[in-house]
């Protein structure tokens, strides 16, 4: 029996297709993946996440126990810092891609992948030894929605008197403020979808109101309800990745274009010398996204050929509505991971190669102008 989320009823109502997310009952998608696709890309679209918990660390030794855990250095952060990171294990794979919100230096989130949570809290606790700092599950005590689009930011402001601008609640930072009648929201400038977006997390018994009051304010913007089809179309033209597919604890962030989260400075973390050795060796395969050209119906495991020669497989592929072509994720020869190199890719229907570039850099907004707009 899968579960509902405090959005279920508005969601059915609304024309969800459902399916399951981490036991619960999750849209896919309403009206089209490509109708709230557009919505998303050039207005503002909302998306349930209750399914999304957080995973608090708190106590005096909080911060040295996440540069143990981390691969990205949290005493770069301040108070409302939000950063991206990997923990990975002791042979350097990830266990998880994530992002961590600092509170104060002695109190942090982290937010894992929905399928890695227990995972996620096993890792960091077996890190505690003597410290003096919690690891706690914070399971469905919050509701969380995402609000993505360029119109998010009129549309959130209408609602709460903090002030939203760019300025004062930059990218990747979070602040806390009156949303409608919810007196201490959080609201984080996140998300997957590649936009000026929002994410707001509050205590769970505000679920529904909060949902109608976005959908009454959203309505002079034509907002719309989406699914996590939908995101994963978003979140391949901006090239980000999903875990389980694209990396998992197999995979290492150096190989898989991370390598910019993973600090090396003055600190040991889990799977540091591993990653030191990848450094060393600079031969492993290399994760770059492949631009189709089309609209294709790509998907996972299907193999990647260059010159006749089998030399991948796809990882992930979803169509970029706004683009109007598919991209897929696979891991490449050193050699075969620059950009413009020409691939194909067999289909797994037989249909046919699919003749794709790889790419160099996301396909959707390289500069992250929206991002940060």
């Amino acid at each position: 029996m899968l579960k509902h989320t405090p959005y279920y009823h508005k969601l059915v109502a609304a024309g969800a297709t459902l399916q399951d997310r981490g036991g619960f009952a999750t849209p896919n998608f309403f009206s089209s993946i490509a109708d709230e696709h557009k919505a998303v890309r050039e207005r503002v679209g909302m998306f349930d996440v209750y399914y999304q918990v957080g995973v608090e660390i708190k106590g005096k030794d909080a911060e040295r126990l996440l540069m143990r855990a981390l691969v990205n250095d949290v005493r770069r952060m301040a108070d409302g810092d939000v950063i991206y990171s990997s923990i990975c294990n002791e042979a350097g794979g990830i266990i998880d891609d994530l992002t961590c919100f600092r509170f104060s230096g002695d109190r942090y989130w982290l937010s894992p992948t929905p399928s890695r949570v227990q995972v996620v809290v096993e890792a960091v606790s077996l890190l505690i030894g003597a410290a003096n700092v919690t690891v706690t599950n914070l399971a469905y005590s919050n509701a969380y929605l995402s609000i993505q689009g360029p119109d998010s930011r009129e549309l959130l402001a209408s609602l709460t008197d903090t002030d939203l601008s760019a300025q004062a609640l930059k990218y990747f930072t979070f602040t806390r403020g009156r949303v409608g009648e919810v007196p201490d929201a959080m609201i984080s400038r996140t998300g997957y979808s590649g936009e000026l977006g929002y994410e707001l997390f509050f205590p769970v018994e505000y679920a529904e109101y909060v949902w109608d009051a976005i959908a009454e304010a959203g309505k002079r913007f034509d907002i719309r309800p989406c699914g996590m089809k939908t995101m994963r179309s978003l979140r391949i033209e901006k090239a980000y990745l999903l875990y389980g597919l694209d990396i998992n604890e197999k995979t290492n962030p150096l190989s898989a274009g991370l390598g910019w989260t993973v600090r090396f400075d003055d600190r040991d973390f889990m799977g540091r010398a591993a990653l030191d050795k990848v450094v060393a060796n600079n031969v492993t395969p290399q994760l770059r996204l492949i631009d189709t050209g089309a609209i294709n119906p790509i998907v996972h495991g299907e193999k990647v050929f260059h010159n006749g020669e089998e030399v991948g497989v796809v990882t992930s592929g979803d169509p970029g509505f706004h683009l109007g072509r598919t991209f897929a994720f696979a891991y490449l020869p050193s050699e075969l991971a620059s950009e413009g190199t020409k691939v194909e890719i067999a289909r797994a229907d037989a249909s046919g190669n699919v003749t794709g570039t790889v790419l160099g850099r996301a396909p959707y907004d390289p500069g992250r102008k929206r991002l940060t707009a």
